[in-house]
């Protein structure tokens, strides 16, 4: 039986395309949603086995809401990512010119991507959210809007125009998605890895955000992005969003978790997964896994009396 494969709808939206570049998930049966909780949530109640959700961009940061829902909902695991190229098209029906443009819809992630684009060339037109880029070119098929930011795959299937393609105020922009399960053991090491937790504090204190970067520092754990979120409990109460270089299964990764979970108040662990750009981590002299064995092998004989090297 194929899995079947949640994703923000409706389609012709940058999560499906974005989806469709997994090779297993080729023979899935793929369902739209239209939120990112409604998509998270089908895998929680079982009506989907894999969740694909977007989780930053190089231009806009962070999705708040995908940070989030992962870090305080019930749990899910990343199992894997994908990095997506992003460039909008102006999708509107056929017939319509650049000045009969008054509104324009998109996701709001799309829209700060286009800003000056759109100051430029609809300068008048007052701009519309929508919860998809696709639900937008949906309206504007529907005669809601004139025009959406979309993908410019999206316009066959709504019977829309591209009538400006490649929109964009930073060039080679980058959307990264992940791949998310019911919680389950990660999958073997591939080497170019990357391990994703959430750290809670105890409290707002001086040093709070050192104590946590301090663990990963001493073992050689290089960060790719970290990000705090409020709890929800109160002022000065904060979670981290980590993500490192490496798989839970090394021995520099696995004790910088435990020495978070020991300074932390609680730590989340959401999963080591093949890093989509393959990049292999540079591992520092003594952060090897052998160096750790080496050096517990050091420890054992001091606490057991017998004679130990002192190199």
């Amino acid at each position: 039986m194929p899995d079947r494969y949640a994703f923000l709808g409706p389609q012709g939206t940058f999560t499906e395309a974005a989806l469709r570049t997994l090779p297993y998930a080729a023979d899935g049966d793929y369902l739209p949603f239209s939120t990112v909780t409604a998509v998270l949530d089908a895998v929680r109640q079982g009506e989907a086995d894999v969740a694909l959700v977007a989780l930053e961009n190089s231009v806009e940061g962070s999705v708040p809401t995908t940070l989030d829902e992962l870090a305080t909902g019930e749990p899910l695991q990343i199992v894997d990512e994908v990095h997506l190229p992003v460039s909008f098209a102006l999708l509107v029906r056929p017939g319509t010119t650049l000045d009969q443009i008054k509104t324009v819809a998109s996701h709001p992630h799309a829209q700060p991507q286009c800003r000056r684009w759109l100051a430029a060339n609809v300068p008048d037109a007052e701009w519309r959210a929508a919860t998809s880029n696709a639900e937008a070119a949906q309206h504007v098929a529907d005669g809601h809007y004139d025009a959406a930011l979309a993908g410019s795959f999206a316009a066959a299937r709504y019977g829309l125009t591209a009538l400006v393609s490649d929109i964009h105020d930073v060039a080679d922009a980058m959307t990264r998605f992940v791949a998310l399960r019911l919680p389950c053991a990660p999958s073997a090491p591939t080497g170019a890895d990357k391990t994703t937790i959430v750290a809670f504090i105890a409290d707002d204190h001086p040093g709070a955000l050192l104590e946590i970067l301090t663990e990963f520092a001493v073992r050689g754990v290089n960060l790719t992005f970290i990000q705090s979120r409020p709890t929800g409990d109160g002022l000065g109460r904060y979670l981290f969003w980590i993500d490192c270089e490496g798989h839970v299964s090394e021995a520099r990764v696995g004790e910088a978790l435990t020495g978070l979970r020991r300074v932390c108040t609680g730590v989340r662990f959401l999963g080591s997964y093949p890093r989509a750009d393959e990049v292999r981590p540079q591992i520092r002299r003594g952060t090897r896994d052998e160096d750790f064995t080496a050096a517990e092998a050091w420890l054992r004989t001091i606490r057991t009396g017998l004679p130990a090297d002192g190199k």
